[in-house]
């Protein structure tokens, strides 16, 4: 990739505009050795069309064969190196629902989880409990547990089985394990420090956890938590600053607000719909220039082995196509962070298809939006981490490097 100093210096600003849709988990495999993806499968005639018109490849969120988590894959189409800006989950997710972090923060993304009389986690996210439920269940938490020693203990619900944990006090340090064992069928596991100087807060982590897991016990399937992502908040250049650009995102779920706004990204609030989201790029084209417009339900039918509903999911963005195209951006791209095929219920390695349209491309033979048809297009298989430079370019962003 090239030094984010030296494509700062060739910035040129002007009023095009680029849409980047973010798909999540989109890319799948067969359920059998003869059937088709999630994305070969859905009818998507409008993304179809798009890609004939564009140029096509796949990206590599991080390394071939390595498996990326939400994190990373997005701070690499942001044009980030994920291994130099490695961000906790906990920060992304606290900064998604609104929280203002301090130095003294250590915060943590938080399961409810199902838990069996021999301690075995039997589901991670509880069932996917519903909203309400996660706002009682947090709220009560709180009043039970507001401070352990010297640290003030903040939790915030987000959505489903998700909310946050802050462990707010001095001396604490994110170099710790987490206890989330990240499958069914394990134990929990204890946050262990990973420097002597993180022994404090694994103390205070694993004391939280056992005074949770008392008071959840009676409300199956919800009766425990899992802690992953812990994290201080970091120092990262925003888009603004490196790019020169005014970006927004359109986002449903807490974390993928949380990554735009730690990279400087102005909130654009929607309601929870695919339609809703649309309509608020729609509603708000004029304002900005850079549009970060997230879709989650591929990736969570994904990771639910629910190969149908992640179809059926496709089909919706497809339909929303028309109201982007017609907006005309100077710049339309449409691909993914991961892959998230209902074969495996994760994240998997699989390169993301990538499609870039804009009048300055050169429309390679592809004729629709898949995994193996975007494999033939012109761009190849390619860092997801160039992706931005290939925005900024075909939005006439970028000067010439050099005489």
């Amino acid at each position: 990739m090239i030094d984010l100093d030296i494509l700062k210096s060739l910035i040129l600003k002007n009023d095009k505009k680029i849409v980047l849709v973010v798909i999540d988990g989109i890319g799948g495999l067969p359920l059998d050795i003869d059937g088709k993806t999630e994305l070969e499968t859905a009818a998507k005639p409008f993304l179809d069309e798009l890609a004939s018109r564009s140029i096509c490849g796949l990206t590599e969120a991080i390394s071939p064969g390595i498996t990326p988590g939400s994190g990373p894959a997005h701070l690499a189409l942001f044009g980030y190196d994920p291994i130099k800006y490695q961000i906790g989950r906990g920060v992304l997710e606290a900064l998604g629902i609104g929280l203002m972090l301090t130095p003294q923060d250590l915060s943590a993304r938080a399961n409810f989880a199902t838990m069996n009389e021999e301690n075995i986690i039997t589901d991670r996210r509880a069932g996917r409990i519903p909203t309400e439920k996660n706002q009682q269940l947090c709220s009560l938490l709180q009043e039970k547990i507001s401070k352990i020693d010297d640290c003030e203990i903040i939790i915030r619900h987000g959505k489903e089985h998700r909310f946050v944990v802050i462990f707010r006090g001095e001396g604490l340090s994110d170099e710790l394990t987490d206890t989330d064992p990240q499958k069914e069928g394990k134990k929990a596991s204890l946050a262990e420090a990973l420097n002597p100087k993180a022994e404090k807060a694994a103390r205070l982590i694993n004391e939280f956890v056992r005074r949770a897991n008392e008071i959840l016990s009676p409300h199956s399937p919800a009766n425990t938590i899992l802690l992953r992502g812990l994290a201080k908040c970091p120092q990262i250049p925003s888009l603004g600053e490196l790019y020169g650009l005014r970006p927004a995102a359109i986002a449903t779920y807490p974390m993928y607000k949380g990554l735009a706004r730690l990279v400087g990204m102005k909130i654009l609030e929607s309601c929870e719909t695919i339609e809703d989201e649309f309509l608020t790029l729609q509603k708000n084209f004029a304002k900005y220039d850079f549009f970060y417009l997230h879709i989650k339900k591929t990736d969570s039918f994904g990771e639910d082995g629910n190969f149908a509903e992640k179809v059926n999911v496709i089909i919706q963005v497809d339909s929303q196509i028309p109201i982007l195209t017609k907006l005309k951006p100077d710049v339309i791209v449409v691909t993914s962070d991961h892959s998230t095929p209902a074969l495996l219920k994760g994240h998997s390695w699989h390169p993301n298809p990538f499609v870039l349209c804009s009048p300055t491309c050169r429309p390679d033979d592809v004729r629709e939006f898949s995994e193996s048809a975007c494999l033939k297009g012109g761009l190849g298989r390619f860092p997801a981490v160039e992706a931005m430079p290939l925005m900024l370019a075909h939005a006439l962003k970028l000067a010439k490097l050099g005489a």
